[in-house]
């Protein structure tokens, strides 16, 4: 519920559904689901029947809004409807949300790392001896080797085949491709985005592409990174 403690005046004043929605660059329509969602606050009924709502109702949409920018409105609602009902606990739950965004940055700094050194390695025509096997490639990169078999159903990898075995072997530059998707895998990276990405890095023979790309997401975080700082203000107006 909203803070039941004495109020500034500029808290107490009444705003109009329509009014609510213009402040907060929304539709009225958007503002009514919000409610009946449990996102907002429960509004007042004026005499007239019309809904009535508050300076911290636009702190809450506020919120909802930057939050769902750094974190996605599926989860935006969830977190919101929690806090709205509990705003003790808004200071813990942020640290929650600023500690998941830390992770995926730590994660996404951990991929261009690598992506920058398995990138610039030379890869050279090779023998049947400077292939790995399935079960080898497996325990190089600590996955299962189901994993590699679910990558190569996605396009991802294209093993050769042994002759008389049809055992998977990877060339250097398969082992290449699969480090790289391992790696992108942990940064959070679907498989539609791999097959794209792995796409640019042998189309071009760099990595300059798929650096590239990561810049961007790197970018992304920054701004979801502002719009979870700015939500964090919005909150404290009503916590």
């Amino acid at each position: 519920m909203l803070n039941s403690k004495t109020e500034p005046e500029t808290l107490k004043r009444s705003l109009r559904t329509g009014e609510l929605a213009s402040r907060a660059a929304c539709s009225s329509q958007h503002v009514r689901n919000l409610e009946g969602e449990g996102v907002l606050p429960p509004s007042t009924r004026a005499p007239n029947g019309y809904r009535t709502f508050t300076e911290q109702h636009l702190q809450v949409l506020l919120a909802y809004q930057r939050l769902s920018t750094a974190i996605g409105p599926v989860q935006a609602k969830q977190v919101i409807a929690g806090l709205v009902t509990d705003p003790a606990s808004v200071a813990p739950r942020m640290d929650e949300l600023h500690a998941q965004l830390h992770a995926e940055r730590t994660a996404l700094h951990q991929a261009v790392t690598a992506a920058r050194t398995i990138s610039a390695e030379n890869v050279e025509p090779s023998g049947a001896q400077d292939a790995m096997s399935i079960s080898e490639l497996a325990a190089a990169l600590a996955v299962r080797t189901s994993a590699l078999r679910h990558w190569e159903a996605e396009g991802l990898l294209a093993p050769r085949r042994e002759r008389v075995t049809q055992a998977r072997s990877y060339s250097p530059a398969g082992v290449r491709d699969a480090r790289i998707i391992d790696q992108l895998r942990r940064a959070g990276y679907r498989i539609p985005d791999l097959r794209a990405m792995l796409a640019d890095l042998r189309r071009t023979g760099t990595g300059e592409d798929l650096l590239g790309r990561l810049d961007r997401r790197a970018a992304a975080l920054d701004v979801r990174s502002r719009a979870l700082l700015a939500a964090g203000a919005h909150l404290l107006a009503f916590s």
